[in-house]
C-alpha cells in the first residue's frame, strides 16, 4: 500500500523503515518524510488532522507539520495516507512539559473553520471484544459485563468541567522534544471536544496504577497544568477504569493476527480481573 501511495504522490519510499504498526501504520522515509497510513474509510479524519495541525500551529502550539509540496491525503483502497515532516533526534516529553502543553491546549477556543467531533471514549471497544478470537468465552463474558457497568457509571457522572479542545491520547510519547527544545505534538487523529479530564487521566493512571512516574514527577505535571489534580476528583476512578479498559480493547484489536498482542491482552485482562496486583506492568504494542 505504501508503494502504491508513493507512486501516486511521486514520493521515494526506497529504504522505508516501519516506525509503528498500531492503529495506524507509520513509516520513516529516507528523504525526511514520515508516511502515516490511516484506518479504512477514515479519509475525513485524515483531512481533519491536516486542518488541526495548521490550526494549532497558528495558535502557538507546535505540532508535526504536513509536507506542503505533496497533495494530501493520498487515497489507496479506501485508506488515506498523509505525509509529514520527520522530527529527528527527539525524546518523549517530561510530565511537566506535557502538563504545560495541555494547559495551553485546553485554554483554546474550538476552531470555527472546521468542526471537531465530540470525544467518544467507548468508540470501537465493544467491537474489539466481540471480534477477538484468542480469548476465552469466560473472559469475553466478563469484559462485556464490565463494558456495560462502565457505561452505566460514566452516564451517571456529574460533568467535571466544561467541554474544551482535548488531544484525546495525551501521553508523553505524543509530545516529543527535539534538540531545539520546543515540544511538538504528534498523533492528532483523536483531537476533539470533551472533558479536560480525559487528557489528564492517562498520566494519572501511570502514577496511581503503574507507578511509571514518581511522586515528584506527577506533582510537576499537576503544577505545570495549573494545580488541578484529577486523582482528587470523585469521578477519577471511573475514567481511570475506562481508560485502562480501552487499552485492553486495543490489545484485543491486534490479538487475532499477532501472538505478542494476544499474550499481552490476556495479561491485561488478568490485571483488570484482579489476578495481578498493582502496580501493573503492561508492554507497549
Amino acid at each position: 500500500m505504501l508503494t502504491r501511495a508513493a507512486k501516486l504522490s511521486n514520493v521515494d519510499v526506497q529504504g522505508a523503515v516501519t516506525v509503528r504498526d498500531g492503529s495506524h501504520a507509520i513509516f520513516e522515509l529516507p528523504n525526511g518524510i514520515v508516511a502515516r497510513i490511516g484506518k479504512p474509510y477514515s479519509y475525513r479524519t485524515a483531512q481533519r488532522e491536516l486542518h488541526i495541525s495548521q490550526w494549532l500551529n497558528r495558535n502557538g502550539i507546535a505540532t508535526v507539520e504536513a509536507v506542503n509540496s505533496i497533495p494530501q491525503p493520498t487515497l489507496v483502497d479506501e485508506r488515506p495516507v498523509t505525509w509529514w515532516t520527520l522530527i529527528p533526534d527527539h525524546r518523549p516529553s517530561t510530565p511537566e512539559e506535557l502538563g504545560t502543553m495541555l494547559r495551553q491546549l485546553h485554554a483554546l477556543t474550538p476552531p470555527t473553520e472546521f468542526p471537531l467531533p465530540s470525544y467518544a471514549p467507548f468508540d470501537g471497544v465493544r467491537e474489539h471484544i466481540e471480534s477477538a478470537t484468542t480469548i476465552t468465552e469466560d473472559d469475553r463474558s466478563w469484559l462485556l459485563e464490565q463494558y456495560a457497568r462502565l457505561h452505566h457509571l460514566y452516564a451517571a457522572l456529574d460533568e467535571p468541567s466544561q467541554p474544551c479542545v482535548i488531544h484525546g491520547d495525551a501521553w508523553q510519547g505524543n509530545l516529543v522534544v527535539p534538540p531545539s527544545g520546543e515540544p511538538i505534538v504528534l498523533d492528532l487523529d483523536k483531537v476533539s471536544v470533551g472533558w479536560r479530564e480525559w487528557d489528564l487521566v492517562q498520566l494519572a493512571v501511570d502514577y496511581t496504577d503503574f507507578q511509571r512516574i514518581t511522586n515528584d514527577q506527577y506533582r510537576g505535571f499537576v503544577d505545570a497544568y495549573g494545580g488541578y489534580d484529577v486523582t482528587r476528583w470523585p469521578g477519577y476512578r471511573v475514567l481511570a477504569d475506562i481508560q485502562e479498559f480501552r487499552w485492553v480493547a486495543f490489545a484485543l484489536s491486534r490479538s487475532n493476527t499477532r501472538q505478542a498482542a494476544a499474550a499481552e491482552a490476556e495479561h491485561r485482562i488478568a490485571c483488570l480481573r484482579g489476578l495481578v496486583p498493582k502496580p501493573w506492568t503492561w508492554r507497549a504494542l
